[in-house]
């Protein structure tokens, strides 16, 4: 049986629920992501994506709103009148990554050099409309009892993240919770990974100046020797914040960059290192940056360096809500069956949409965008990404159903 037959299968629930995709949008849908997938603009650039989400919405007869910082927009369906249970919003990011796109048998690849929707932002950004467009119709058939919130947020890749200025711009007033899908391919297209609690973790970025007064390598115990304090800083401080925090909580410092000295008999004055602290667990994210600035201090003074520390906070885990992720499931279950939702592990990335969950309680799903029968190793952020477009059917559907389940029907 193919993919495709198997997908239009009954769900293994007695809920029977309009909202499925129509072929047309199905192909409209498609189009409009390869279209965004030849044109990737990154955080705080998304002009021409945000036009084009825009437009899109206005054809259906919408009122969307781009945000104040310029690009981004939210979009109603239906109108909340203050009483009775808040709106459910639906959350995509539409913003891509600094880096090439070196697909080479795709036509749709990237049109721009250096720029890459290379972690599946397009479709997040195509499941989202498609699902409000799927949901504009049911409204205006008396079929969307409770109003529902589009979010298209820019540059979640831009620490701490564009989630932090659609808040400030409304994008949750009025919302009572929030959901999104992010791509992993590692899972089928077809299927979902859900988690109760969290399943990524926080990122910040951490920079690191080390200074001395320099001097030559013949004379290292007359100077501070910068380039053996920068060493001992870049294994000795993970091995120290590790030991300093319950293994549980996961916290890691990565190091991804070291720069330091010009010549080979000369000691230098000025070292930088910069990296990523990532963390498992909220309440050890909190203290990561005391902990940090402590055990680079030890080091650097052990070593007579004078340290300077920038430590930017990024963003802390996305952490599920137990109903909002079973909703999820439920809808998901509803449409294509329980053997379409599988347990997913916490990852190591972080994602901005923790923002909103401090707020308001939501789900982040992992929507699986592998070509079934695909077992070669994939994954986000390389520059030869890309999804099976069946997952925007899944997505459009499981969002559709999670609102019409969330409005009691």
């Amino acid at each position: 049986m193919s993919r495709e037959s198997e997908a239009d299968l009954p769900g293994e629930s007695d809920t029977v629920l309009p909202g499925t995709l129509p072929e047309a949008l199905r192909a409209e849908l498609v189009a409009f992501r390869r279209d965004l997938h030849m044109h990737p603009e990154l955080g705080h650039q998304e002009f021409r994506t945000t036009a084009a989400i825009k437009a899109r919405l206005e054809q259906a007869g919408l009122t969307p709103r781009v945000l104040d910082t310029g690009t981004g927009l939210i979009c109603d369906i239906g109108e909340w009148d203050g009483a009775g249970r808040p709106m459910l919003a639906l959350r995509a990011d539409i913003d891509a990554l600094p880096i090439p796109d070196t697909k080479t048998d795709c036509a749709y690849r990237s049109t721009v050099p250096d720029r890459a929707h290379a972690c599946g932002h397009d479709v997040h950004t195509t499941v989202v409309l498609g699902a409000g467009l799927v949901l504009a119709e049911l409204h205006r058939n008396g079929l969307l009892p409770r109003p529902v919130r589009l979010i298209f947020q820019p540059a979640e890749e831009v620490l701490p993240g564009g989630a932090t200025d659609a808040i400030k711009c409304g994008a949750l007033k009025g919302v009572g919770s929030i959901i999104a899908v992010h791509c992993d391919p590692k899972v089928d297209a077809g299927r979902i990974g859900l988690r109760n609690g969290p399943i990524t973790s926080a990122c910040d970025r951490l920079e690191i100046s080390l200074d001395g007064p320099g001097g030559h390598t013949a004379r290292p115990h007359l100077t501070t020797d910068l380039v053996t304090a920068a060493a001992r800083v870049a294994t000795d401080v993970p091995a120290v914040v590790a030991r300093r925090v319950d293994a549980r909580s996961g916290l890691a410092v990565t190091w991804g960059r070291i720069e330091t000295g010009h010549a080979p008999n000369v000691i230098p004055q000025h070292a930088e290192l910069s990296g990523t602290v990532r963390c498992l667990d909220l309440d050890a994210w909190r203290d990561a940056p005391d902990l940090v600035h402590a055990a680079v201090d030890e080091i650097a003074t052990l070593h007579r360096a004078k340290s300077e520390i920038n430590y930017i906070r990024g963003v802390p885990p996305v952490v599920n809500d137990a109903g909002v992720t079973e909703l999820l499931r439920d809808a998901m279950t509803a449409r294509r069956g329980a053997h379409s939702v599988e347990d997913t592990e916490q990852s190591l990335g972080g994602e901005d949409f923790s923002w909103y969950l401090e707020h308001v309680p939501g789900a982040m799903a992992r929507l699986g965008v592998r070509r079934p029968g695909d077992r070669r190793s994939r994954d986000l952020h390389q520059g030869d990404f890309d999804a099976d477009e069946h997952a925007i059917t899944v997505g459009v559907e499981l969002f559709t159903a999670t609102a019409l389940l969330d409005a009691g029907l």
